[in-house]
């Protein structure tokens, strides 16, 4: 998993985000505090259905 490129948005706290590599098939997501633990699989789809839902503000506190 070390050749993954694991990115974490701009707007992300220092400690306090996620971070998230895309892959072929979908995307990866997992904890920046803890990267060796275990991480979420998505489809290119669901991925897709997730940043539509961000760009709406669904999320937005």
């Amino acid at each position: 998993m070390n050749e993954l490129k694991w990115r974490r948005s701009r707007r992300s706290e220092q400690y306090n985000c996620v971070e998230v590599a895309l892959v072929s098939d979908g995307a990866l997501v997992r904890d920046s505090k803890a990267p060796d633990e275990a991480h979420v699989e998505v489809s290119v789809d669901q991925w897709r259905r997730f940043l539509a839902q961000v760009s709406t503000g669904r999320y937005d506190t």
